[in-house]
């Protein structure tokens, strides 16, 4: 899966893990970042345990689903009480509130796609009202990240402008 710009600069460290370990739910329990990013922090992490458990129900055997969820029950307690409540989340649509250190205040409405064949798969996908203090919030985001892009899609960095994540 991949990533766009703006993606990339809301969710500003994502890109640091190593590539086996860019997963939301780590990002979610395992760096600081994304405690400040949520402006309701708890009740999206505890939708991402239920999304867990939804995959769960489906993958009961899967090793880096268990892997993943020692690891993730070992350095957070938040997790550990969520993951035994065993609750079930689907995403369908709604909305996110969010704080960037460099934007600020923005609130992304979603949708989330499953493709047909892959139910493994979501496709997430983020908008903002026109006009609103979030779209100039992205707009921000977009400025930003467009200038550390170069034309030959790489970033002021090297690493390439699209990025690829894993399934838990």
């Amino acid at each position: 899966m991949a990533v766009n710009h703006q993606a990339r600069a809301l969710y500003r460290d994502f890109e640091g893990l190593p590539a086996g370990e860019r997963n939301m739910a780590r990002y979610m329990f395992l760096t600081a970042e994304a405690r400040d990013l949520y402006a309701d922090w708890p009740e999206t992490a505890r939708e991402n345990v239920g999304m867990l458990h939804l995959y769960a129900s489906h993958h009961p055997r899967d090793p880096h689903l268990a892997q993943l969820v020692g690891e993730l029950s070992a350095a957070d307690r938040d997790f550990r009480r969520w993951w035994s409540q065993h609750d079930v989340y689907h995403p369908q649509y709604g909305s996110k509130r969010h704080h960037h250190p460099l934007a600020g205040d923005l609130t992304l409405g979603f949708e989330a796609f499953t493709p047909i064949g892959d139910s493994d798969q979501t496709l997430g996908l983020y908008t903002v009202e026109p006009a609103s203090p979030s779209a100039t919030a992205l707009g921000v985001l977009a400025g930003w990240t467009a200038s550390t892009t170069h034309r030959d899609g790489t970033q002021a960095d090297g690493a390439p402008a699209e990025a690829s994540t894993h399934r838990p």
